[in-house]
């Protein structure tokens, strides 16, 4: 049997009851972290460009974005906007094992499609929507966890695609033969490369949204009949064999006991996820030691090559926000200055205060000898002050990871403060009271109207 086979099969068979109280509720709380930051996005340098680019592609009636009162787009378009929002500000929830940011696509896939169904006089019940976000979370993951190298597409789009599908094979209930075609169209749409992180361009978020789109434009086609290729995953010129270096099938032909979901961690602040650490060890400093900005000769963060790859750039005076939330010099530089980061620090005032740029030349990433391609921890950070201290921390967990997980408190204290950027603060406890009851909700599709998502 082929995986596409094994995997859309899965997707169906998968029920709520079959769902762990763990995974149940890390569905739920990501979900909630998805809504909230996907209508934080509809204010990202570049959303209303993105949202302008996409009703050239058509106008219609059928699905909100998140956010935008007012705005309806056909499936695929809403898709595609929603997910760019969802991961412009890099504030998006990461499988940090598999390197995949799951919900951008997989949250965006699924909302849509329970807004379609809304439009044409169905319902989507909150608990199987739920399902299908589990279902497509483990497609997604996996495909990561099976790489043995480093990436070098851009794997949340180029694995988020197949989430996705598996996601809509659920909420769809295809046939399988159907999936299994489904994920052939997944494999001839998939597409994202590295380029543009190392650039630091917003194709980077559009990679995301584009694997979104095309996800619903594959299940359409299977759906109506067109027949894709079959051995989409591991065949000669399959998913793994193209995209990875290197694999090993078996966390998706052996997969262990539980469920991804619940090995996905939040992301504190808005930037990449690589960045998190050398943040989380500066406040710690600052709290455990006083260390101000003015303390500082030199901070050196020394983590794994993939850390050092992903944030250790360099910051100019002339850098766009995708570049600064993926600049840990720079980062740490606004965290020394007030503390933290947040969703109002990417304002070009910001980017070029003169302030920030230097104290940023006195901190960088070097990259230690770590061989796991996937490693985020362990890494130090070492500060060298002006009176000739030497202060140091150590981070072996990243804050949101399943093993420093947030609180309660914290978790709902994110989600209100993107409600706030969006300009919907007022409705922060009603979202959140939705959510604690998602699965128990005849029609999913009632949430969207509290996230400035129009209902039809």
């Amino acid at each position: 049997m082929t995986l596409s086979r094994t995997l859309a099969e899965r997707a169906l068979a998968l029920t709520w009851a079959d769902i762990d109280a763990a995974a149940r509720a890390a569905a739920k709380t990501f979900l909630h972290d998805t809504l909230c930051v996907g209508a934080a996005g509809a204010r990202a340098p570049l959303a209303d460009n993105v949202l302008a680019a996409a009703r050239r592609w058509g106008e219609g009636t059928t699905c909100g974005v998140l956010g935008r009162p007012g705005v309806r787009l056909p499936q695929p378009s809403a898709a595609f906007v929603n997910a760019f929002q969802i991961h412009a500000q890099e504030f998006d929830c990461v499988h940090e094992p598999a390197v995949v940011h799951p919900m951008a696509t997989v949250g965006a896939v699924i909302l849509s499609e329970t807004d379609r169904a809304a439009a044409e006089g169905r319902a989507v019940f909150g608990e199987a929507l739920l399902t299908a976000l589990v279902a497509g979370v483990e497609v997604a993951a996996s495909l990561g966890l099976s790489a043995t190298t480093p990436l070098k597409f851009f794997r949340p789009a180029t694995a988020g695609i197949f989430g996705c599908v598996a996601a809509l094979i659920a909420l769809r209930r295809l046939s399988p033969d159907q999936g299994v075609s489904a994920f052939g169209y997944a494999l001839a749409f998939a597409s994202g490369t590295m380029q543009a992180h190392a650039e630091g361009k917003p194709a980077l978020p559009i990679q995301i949204a584009n694997a979104a789109r095309a996800a619903v434009m594959a299940v359409d086609l299977a759906e109506v009949g067109l027949p894709g290729p079959e051995v989409a995953l591991e065949g000669p010129f399959g998913y793994l064999t193209l995209f990875e270096t290197a694999h090993d099938l078996t966390p998706l032909t052996h997969p262990a006991p539980g469920f991804r979901i619940a090995e996905v961690s939040w992301k504190p602040f808005p930037t990449g996820r690589a960045a998190h650490g050398g943040i989380v060890a500066l406040q710690t400093l600052m709290a455990e030691h006083g260390l101000t900005a003015a303390d500082v000769s030199e901070a050196i963060y020394r983590a794994p090559p993939l850390i050092h790859r992903l944030v250790g750039r360099k910051p100019t005076a002339d850098m766009a926000p995708a570049w600064a939330r993926l600049c840990l010099p720079w980062l740490g530089a606004v965290v020394l200055t007030r503390g933290t980061v947040g969703l109002a620090d990417f304002t070009p005032e910001r980017l070029a205060d003169p302030t920030l740029l230097t104290l940023a030349e006195r901190i960088r990433v070097e990259a230690d000898d770590n061989p796991d391609p996937a490693a985020f921890t362990p890494a130090t950070l070492t500060v060298t002050t002006i009176d000739g201290r030497v202060l140091t921390h150590t981070v072996t967990a990243q804050l949101g990871s399943p093993a420093q997980p947030l609180t309660r408190e914290q978790h709902l204290a994110k989600q209100a403060a993107c409600l706030d950027f969006a300009g919907l603060g007022a409705n922060a406890a009603a979202v959140a009271e939705a959510i604690d009851g998602f699965e128990t909700l005849a029609d999913a599709s009632s949430i969207l109207s509290l996230l400035g998502a129009s209902p039809q």
